[in-house]
């Protein structure tokens, strides 16, 4: 529910809620970024994506604080690009992925340094880096490259259709060993069950000295459940899923109807 403490820090996902397919900041949604910080709000990025794919986005908004990335598993400075802090997965859950992915015939990739790796260049690689933007850099094989260096994160991209399966077998081998989410609907994402974007947002918050019931966060997916529970202010797009509907204290408009900026002049700036 709205706290009665005014909202001092504001939490955005990024993809499907500050930008679309198209992978644009509207004008209203930077407008009312900007208004927001003119008040002396802090305004964070709280995003799935590497740090190379978010911070043009942070700097499109004049961010310079802390931004989250990697599902919270990383913690960056937004203007130095220092790491603040980083959560890998454990090796024994990374050789468990991925060995499953081989066994299935499932895409993985992984990630390091800020770079991401992948054994080859196909419709499923493309999927993700038209996305994010980013070259992959492409070894013989992710379980030998990966076999005593530690991934920040392991992301399984397959069709649509299969994912909810990919999910449910992944649960079921890992147990509480992972935390699995989904940023996308043919995105399955596997990062070290300590962190999520909620655990983060609690990170950035004392760091930017916020209580977390003057925060108010706005996200589009599975992956916002967190995100939006841990906020003092919940606010899901109206596009996502019924998972995430269910936990927002408010529903806004879609990306394509500037969902942010609607968030920002009602629960912020009003």
């Amino acid at each position: 529910m709205l706290s009665s403490t005014r909202i001092r820090l504001v939490a955005l996902d990024l993809d499907g809620t500050l930008v679309g397919e198209d992978l644009v900041v509207s004008p209203r949604v930077r407008d009312a970024v900007k208004a927001a910080r003119e008040r002396g709000v802090a305004v964070t990025i709280v995003t799935g994506r590497m740090f190379a794919a978010a911070r043009p986005f942070a700097q499109l908004l004049e961010i310079d604080g802390p931004i989250v990335c990697y599902q919270g598993a990383a913690v960056f400075d937004a203007s130095s690009g220092a790491t603040l802090r980083e959560t890998p997965v454990q090796p024994d859950v990374t050789r468990a992925v991925l060995e499953w992915a081989n066994a299935h015939g499932v895409h993985a990739q992984c990630y390091a340094d800020d770079l991401l790796y992948v054994e080859a260049i196909n419709r499923f690689s493309k999927r993700y880096t038209d996305l994010a933007r980013v070259e992959p850099h492409v070894v013989p094989s992710l379980r030998e490259a990966f076999a005593h260096r530690p991934t920040i994160k392991i992301v399984l991209v397959d069709e649509a259709a299969r994912s909810d399966a990919h999910l449910a077998a992944l649960r079921a081998l890992l147990g509480d060993r992972a935390y699995l989410t989904r940023s996308h609907v043919d995105f399955v994402e596997v990062i070290d069950p300590r962190v999520n974007k909620g655990e983060a947002l609690a990170f950035v918050a004392q760091r930017c000295g916020v209580a977390l019931d003057a925060t108010l966060a706005v996200g589009d997916a599975w992956n916002d459940v967190p995100l939006l529970d841990a906020a003092a202010v919940g606010v899901a797009m109206g596009s996502g899923p019924p998972e995430l509907l269910a936990r927002a204290d408010h529903v806004v408009g879609d990306v394509a109807n500037d969902g942010v900026a609607e968030a920002i002049e009602r629960y912020v700036l009003a």
